[in-house]
């Protein structure tokens, strides 16, 4: 928390003057009762003291007094406020790799699942589209409102060769660039892998890219090192390159996750949805200082009036 007049918390020095002042007065009205009164009498006089409840209203309203001057003070706090409009790019790996079976059923139908269920958990104000890769990168859905499309573009992808990781970053950028390049939202890429960069541009130089274009790329490897596909008759592992994609999303300010079964997957999922979906802005928070210190005063007041019948 910060605040945009910060010299009104100079009145917190009176503030504590008042709790001296008042831990002074209460110190003489006890050395008083005992000086002119034996303790049998007072005993008789007052058997039913009050206890912790004659000082809670005066705690109370020293309370309100605290708050009401850091609310004076204007304090302003990072407030976490969802996203007006954004643009995300789905990149999906569709290499012959994501057929292998250690992600039950497979890893291309559980991916699948997970980032249908990614696009229709978006704002329905943003902008989704959707990037496939094997030896090549296609738009196969631009970004747009219509996330209806995106999630049946989703459904019809299917598998074919090599692994285009380079070339999947720039498409999605050129994707980004069609919305609005007078005033572009924000944007996010999210790209999914099951492999390593085996054709069209090089990762490193994709990620320059997306670092000149503001756009972070947030990665997935997918997939567990064990895993295997079958090819031809042969086994051929097809772990992911989790050094890569850890690299882009480093360089360009992104995320990056490793998912190794449908659970592990969908969560990734989720808590992109959560980061891209909101963002955190600096807010005023005057009226809610100011309100809590309303309320301390009109609790100290209550209590005042129900345990002793007078205002503090």
């Amino acid at each position: 928390m910060r605040f945009e007049q910060p010299l009104w918390l100079w009145l917190l020095v009176l503030v504590a003057a008042l709790v001296a002042a008042y831990l002074i007065a209460q110190r003489r009205r006890t050395k008083y009762a005992v000086r002119f009164a034996t303790l049998p009498m007072l005993e008789k006089v007052a058997p039913n003291r009050p206890g912790w409840r004659r000082h809670a209203p005066a705690a109370a309203f020293l309370a309100a007094l605290t708050v009401l001057t850091i609310a004076i003070a204007r304090p302003v706090a990072d407030i976490r406020v969802p996203r007006e409009r954004a643009t995300v790019v789905v990149a999906l790996d569709v290499s012959n790799s994501m057929a292998a079976t250690d992600v039950a059923p497979n890893r291309f139908e559980v991916a699948q699942q997970a980032a249908t269920q990614f696009v229709q958990d978006l704002p329905e104000q943003f902008n989704v589209g959707l990037v496939s890769f094997a030896q090549t990168a296609t738009v196969v859905t631009p970004p747009s409102t219509n996330h209806q499309a995106t999630v049946d573009a989703i459904s019809s992808l299917e598998l074919s060769n090599a692994t285009a990781i380079g070339d999947a970053v720039l498409t999605s950028l050129q994707a980004v660039r069609t919305i609005d390049p007078n005033d572009p939202p924000p944007s996010r890429i999210v790209l999914l892998s099951d492999g390593g960069n085996t054709s069209g541009s090089p990762v490193d130089e994709a990620a320059q890219a997306a670092v000149q274009a503001g756009v972070p790329v947030s990665t997935i490897a997918y997939g567990t090192p064990e895993g295997t596909v079958n090819i031809d008759g042969r086994e051929i592992p097809v772990p992911a390159d989790t050094q890569a994609l850890q690299r882009l999303a480093d360089t360009t300010k992104g995320s990056f996750y490793e998912a190794e079964s449908d659970e592990q997957l969908r969560d990734v999922y989720s808590d992109l949805q959560s980061s891209i979906g909101w963002t955190t802005e600096p807010r005023e928070i005057t009226n809610l200082v100011a309100g809590i210190a309303l309320a301390a005063a009109l609790l100290a007041a209550l209590a005042s009036l129900l345990w002793f019948s007078r205002l503090p």
